[in-house]
């Protein structure tokens, strides 16, 4: 199997910008470099992305394109190290789950990098989610908001000081929309915390797509990302519904193992998960009804051994042939061998206790 199966992209910074951008991991300040691929050259801006990610000496990248403005569609793009996951695909495993659970989701590939003539190996390219992710689904222009810290918790407490929040939009960032767009976070976020019990059923399914928002809920209880229930998502606002939609991102904490890539024992995250949100809509006897239903679907079929595995095993056998080629991994190739056969051990333990506690939802 050759390792050209993998598409390259070819970056160039002059060593000046280059120089720049090394010389302050934190700075969000991009500097101008051209992209190849397939031939065809770009005109790009690239800076660094992620927080904790930043420190590991695989960095990963954003980019936004300007001349040409398109890439097949798209005007910016993520490139993740996925450092810390020595199988290189929980994250993409995950957003594909996603989308099999008919949640909105990002698209994301393979590609191998190199950044001015040096090979730095395996990265995930993810598509960003912005104006051209609605576009290319079909749906309407819409306010976008990005959890960028623990206070967008769904909660009117702050995660850090554990004091009641200034701002109702706390955590967040809008990608899309206007200024104005954000009383519709705010009514959101305070109308979750503050309608009765008695009301909550009516006014919840007037703001928010419940049924949704419960399947993202399913899919981040099953590949127990502990950091997604409070973190790692974006709110998408369909302006023709009027309803709040959720978005995951960064799930390669996932699948068996924490951000710092540790084992996590497949019984960490509860059936229920966690935040304000979540608790709140089981509470309601209809949404919970609702939330079992999709919960016992996903563990019947997508959450299995046998719908996984050839998805596992075709990723892994696009990615090997490229492991002895990326300087920053190279050396973890028996440990990179044993994931797929961990991440299946993972799906079928975290399975069989799932089914366990599928009662306590009636």
């Amino acid at each position: 199997m050759s390792t050209s199966q993998l598409p390259l992209i070819a970056i160039y910074i002059h060593p000046n910008d280059f120089r720049e951008l090394r010389r302050d991991i934190w700075n969000d300040e991009p500097v101008p470099a051209t992209l190849t691929f397939h031939n065809k050259r770009f005109h790009i801006d690239i800076s660094y992305r992620g927080s904790h990610i930043r420190k590991f000496k695989k960095k990963s990248y954003f980019i936004s394109f300007y001349k040409p403005y398109f890439f097949h569609g798209a005007h910016e793009l993520h490139l993740n190290a996925e450092y810390k996951d020595p199988s290189l695909m929980r994250n993409k495993l995950s957003l594909d789950f996603f989308t099999d659970l008919g949640v909105l989701s990002p698209s994301s590939q393979h590609v191998l990098l190199s950044m001015n003539g040096k090979h730095e190996g395996i990265y995930l390219q993810l598509e960003s989610v912005d104006e051209f992710f609605l576009k290319k689904r079909n749906l309407p222009s819409g306010p976008i908001f990005y959890a960028i810290d623990d206070d967008a918790n769904f909660s009117l407490i702050g995660s850090f000081d554990q004091k009641p929040k200034t701002v109702l939009d706390a955590g967040y960032e809008r990608k899309l929309g206007t200024k104005e767009d954000h009383r519709y976070l705010e009514e959101f976020i305070y109308k979750l915390n503050t309608t009765t019990r008695h009301e909550y059923e009516s006014v919840m399914s007037q703001i928010l797509d419940v049924n949704k928002y419960l399947r993202w809920l399913a899919g981040v209880v099953c590949t127990q990302n502990f950091d997604g229930f409070v973190h790692n998502y974006a709110l998408y606002r369909n302006p023709d519904s009027g309803l709040f939609e959720i978005i995951p991102w960064d799930f390669d904490a996932t699948w068996g193992r924490d951000i710092n890539g540790k084992e996590m024992h497949y019984d960490y995250v509860r059936i229920e998960g966690f935040n304000t949100l979540s608790a709140r809509l089981l509470d309601i006897d209809r949404f919970r009804n609702m939330y079992y239903h999709i919960m016992k679907q996903t563990l019947d079929h997508p959450f299995t051994v046998e719908f996984m595995k050839p998805k596992i095993e075709k990723l892994y056998a696009q990615l090997r042939p490229n492991v002895f080629h990326d300087p920053y991994i190279k050396d973890r190739i028996e440990q990179f061998d044993k994931e797929p056969e961990r991440i299946c051990t993972f799906i079928e333990k975290r399975n069989a206790y799932l089914k366990r506690n599928l009662s306590s939802l009636l």
